[in-house]
């Protein structure tokens, strides 16, 4: 490139991938700034080698960049360009206090009962966004300590899960290695004169608790403490007739602050991983308490649920003498049209009402991946909703809208007809069509058709029906047609036509393949679609006029996942 057009290129192409990192949080895709400068100069398609370059350098120098940055040169460029762009909604994340870039220790901790949901991904992303910002550690701490509420393969899914949101993980650590480091410390805080062991019934201690009276046991010496805990540890007494409770302060006003279990007795249930090696079992609040402190914990995010949680792990913190880690609690989060418990759906699974994890009725993350909702969508909607306070109802039209940002520029387009009806075309021999693969990307080609005699295609029952009531159409891409009673009548393939108020209808070729798009409801929608080339699978695609799909088969037949409109 050389002399005025050089400058003159840099200048569009810089233009549209600062425009491109705005829109998507200061990453650029050069494809998509491709599409638009041989859109706005189509003389330069001939160069479109030279353009790609331009704009592959152009994106590497704007990621390198503040988002603040871009976002002023683009306000400075033009300022009806940042309008289209989330510059002035882009919510960045407070600084966390006392962090220190490089010693920053940040964990998420789900309990193994299945694979990741919806709710789980904003803690996940959270600590994934603060432990990248100041180039610390993640950890994946998998609390396993309820043998009842697990399920064995949750110890594989969970980590692939994490992995497909883009987290990447420092060390994993499972509590039901942890046993003897439990029972350690369980000793050491019967030294301490913080914990005994208890042997009332539970209603009986819980009753007490309530009115801020001490149970009997309450007030039994280290020694005698010592031995009842060895007799939990050696099988002598069964589930429910011994506990280890940790003291607070009874007369504190909230009743579930005071006194609290550590570990209990499980006998009924083995362990997945343990089996019946261990039937003493930490609660989660004392194992949390000490891992968060073990594993050098310097921030921990949570919901607001954990409010009590965390009053109560602060005993032991105190107790040891131990630094706690800073908290955060956020507001909790309503996800309405979604199956998240894992027990409902494990047994669904089991009772074939579900095909699997990934069943496109459930909340969960593989669920969202099979769909086609891309894990930078749900990773900018939960740093759009951020640390707030206060409850909140979560928006699958503002997830989508974040989602369609990313897929909209990359996503081929077909044309599929769902309840498809027959359309007998005369008048003209031969018909041929040339539509582009995606409008902004030109570079990309088109899908060529060409219909021979006798002339047919597909059409909606409803675009039929209003081609019959209305006597004209246009056939997108290929031409338009007069209504004879019969059939429809080739009238040309004049563009202007829409002008004069005639509808647009999309088709499909009658040698094309039977589709069947699974819809999020678990309804099925049925036709016939354009052939698509085998690389289309895995991917994402718009079908015209009905919406994304992502792609999971082409042949023999075509089967799909709704995405989103």
């Amino acid at each position: 490139m050389g002399g005025m057009m050089s400058a003159d290129l840099r200048e569009v192409v810089k233009k549209y991938t600062l425009q491109n990192a705005a829109l998507f949080g200061g990453k650029a895709n050069p494809k998509a700034v491709l599409g638009k400068v041989l859109a706005e100069q189509p003389e330069l398609r001939s160069r479109a080698k030279e353009v790609a370059a331009a704009a592959e350098e152009a994106a590497r120098e704007v990621q390198a960049m503040p988002f603040d940055d871009i976002c002023r040169m683009v306000g400075d460029i033009d300022p009806n360009l940042l309008k289209k762009t989330k510059c002035e909604k882009k919510h960045v994340l407070p600084d966390l206090p006392g962090a220190e870039e490089g010693k920053v220790v940040m964990r998420f901790a789900p309990g193994p009962s299945g694979p990741l949901h919806l709710g789980h991904t904003r803690v996940a992303i959270l600590n994934d966004e603060y432990v990248k910002r100041y180039k610390g550690k993640y950890i994946n701490r998998l609390e396993d300590t309820n043998p009842d509420k697990i399920d064995p393969d949750a110890y594989k899914m969970i980590p692939e899960d994490l992995e497909w949101l883009g987290i990447h993980v420092d060390e994993t650590v499972i509590q039901s290695d942890r046993f003897e480091i439990y029972y350690d410390y369980a000793g050491k805080l019967i030294d301490l004169g913080k914990a005994y062991v208890c042997t009332c019934q539970a209603d009986t201690w819980r009753k007490l608790k309530e009115e801020s009276k001490a149970c009997p046991h309450r007030d039994q010496s280290p020694e005698e403490a010592h031995a009842l805990l060895d007799k939990m540890l050696s099988r002598g007494f069964r589930e429910e007739e011994a506990v280890l409770v940790v003291k607070t302060d009874l007369k504190h006003p909230n009743p579930a602050v005071r006194d609290f279990i550590g570990l209990r007795i499980v006998d009924s249930v083995p362990h997945p991983r343990t089996g019946t090696e261990y039937t003493v079992y930490p609660m989660m609040n004392f194992s949390v308490a000490i891992d968060d402190h073990l594993l050098g914990l310097t921030h921990v995010i949570r919901g607001k649920d954990h409010l009590n949680n965390t009053l109560r792990q602060e005993y032991i913190f105190d107790y040891f003498g131990w630094k706690k880690p800073w908290y955060f609690h956020y507001g909790l989060v309503r996800i309405p049209e979604a199956i998240l418990k894992t027990s409902t759906v494990g047994k669904g699974i089991k009772s074939g009402e579900y095909s699997g994890w990934d069943d496109v009725r459930l909340g969960t993350v593989r669920a969202m991946a099979k769909r086609g909702i891309s894990a930078e969508a749900i990773r900018s909607y939960w740093l759009d909703v951020g640390m707030k306070e206060v409850d909140i109802e979560f928006a699958w039209d503002n997830l989508y809208a974040f989602n369609k940002q990313i897929i909209d520029p990359v996503a081929d387009r077909y044309y599929f007809v769902w309840d498809p009806q027959e359309l007998e075309i005369v008048g003209v021999d031969k018909l041929e069509s040339r539509s582009p693969l995606h409008p902004d990307h030109p570079e990309k080609g088109v899908r060529h058709h060409v219909l021979a005699p006798p002339l047919k295609v597909y059409i909606t029952g409803d675009d039929l029906a209003g081609f019959r009531e209305r006597g004209t159409v246009r056939l997108k891409d290929l031409c338009n047609l007069r209504w004879d009673g019969e059939r429809g009548v080739y009238t040309g393939n004049d563009h202007n036509v829409l002008r004069e108020g005639v509808k647009i209808a999309h088709w499909a070729p009658v040698d094309g393949v039977e589709c069947e798009v699974m819809m999020p409801d678990g309804t099925v929608k049925k036709g016939i679609a354009e052939k698509l080339p085998s690389q289309e699978e895995g991917k994402v695609v718009q079908f015209e006029r009905f919406g994304f799909a992502r792609i999971e088969t082409v042949a023999p037949m075509i089967r799909a996942y709704f995405t989103q409109n």
